[in-house]
């Protein structure tokens, strides 16, 4: 049985009135939406963006819930990709929120699975690239947490590739006129905890696309050793390119009212 939409109101209700209330902007509500009724969801949408609230909260993979796809030719999605495109709400997805996790076998060791949490943000980021909702919505951004960045540069490079060498039957021409990576740039934001390979290649992902996280409390981030590990990682880097990574594009993202 499904949640009835008045649940859905009051957690947003909670968390905006409640939960972030005078946190001076701090903290930021990520609202949930009824994800199986996308004109419901633009409702959801359009209401909570009518109070400042500048996130929701999206499946990285809706077809393992049971959902279409980005891909679905009914465009089942637009009337919440819409809704997000005209109120400035940012798509946010969490890696595991398709309720699925990667792993090579049934008797694979979790280490494997953990080792390959970043591939749900790859295929999450292929699907959206090459939906064509980045073309129809050309103000809508989305945002990757927990999947690291040091595989964004690969994908990109990729699907450019796929869409040039393979025009005769990659069946996106149509839909994307111009190169994947076009969509990505200033559209597709990436998050990280501890990656150091993404960090060497920060020029190609785009440093003001990258926001820094601690993933508290799991036990693969790094509290409480954060600052510590952030030090770390981020020997080399100029003092603008860290506040823009830990500071400055979050602020811009979410559009928060801090100095």
């Amino acid at each position: 049985m499904l949640p009835d939409v008045p649940s859905f109101k009051a957690y947003n209700d909670w968390m905006v009135d409640e939960w972030c209330a005078g946190s001076g902007g701090r903290l930021v509500p990520l609202c949930l939406i009824p994800l199986w009724d996308a004109h419901l969801a633009a409702d959801e949408v359009r209401r909570n963006a009518e109070r400042g609230v500048r996130a929701v909260c999206f499946s990285e993979q809706p077809p393992n819930l049971g959902l279409p796809s980005v891909h679905d030719v009914g465009r089942f999605w637009d009337p919440f990709v819409a809704a997000c495109d005209e109120t400035g709400t940012v798509i946010c997805m969490h890696s595991g929120s398709g309720s699925k996790m990667p792993s090579t076998s049934a008797d694979a060791p979790p280490a494997v699975g953990s080792t390959l949490t970043h591939e749900l943000a790859e295929q999450s980021m292929a699907d959206w690239l090459f939906s064509g909702l980045l073309v129809r919505y050309p103000n809508v951004v989305i945002t990757y947490s927990e999947g690291q960045i040091g595989w964004i540069p690969y994908i990109l490079s990729r699907a450019d590739r796929i869409w040039e060498h393979n025009r005769g039957w990659n069946e996106v021409r149509d839909i994307l006129p111009e190169p994947p990576s076009t969509y990505y740039q200033g559209r597709v934001y990436g998050c990280f905890f501890e990656d150091s390979a993404g960090l060497a290649q920060l020029d190609a992902i785009g440093p003001d696309q990258v926001t820094f996280e601690v993933d508290y409390p799991h036990a693969d981030g790094t509290w409480p050793h954060s600052r510590a590990v952030a030090e770390k990682m981020f020997e080399g880097l100029d003092e603008e390119t860290v506040r823009k990574l830990v500071r400055g594009n979050s602020i811009r993202l979410f559009g928060l009212d801090l100095d």
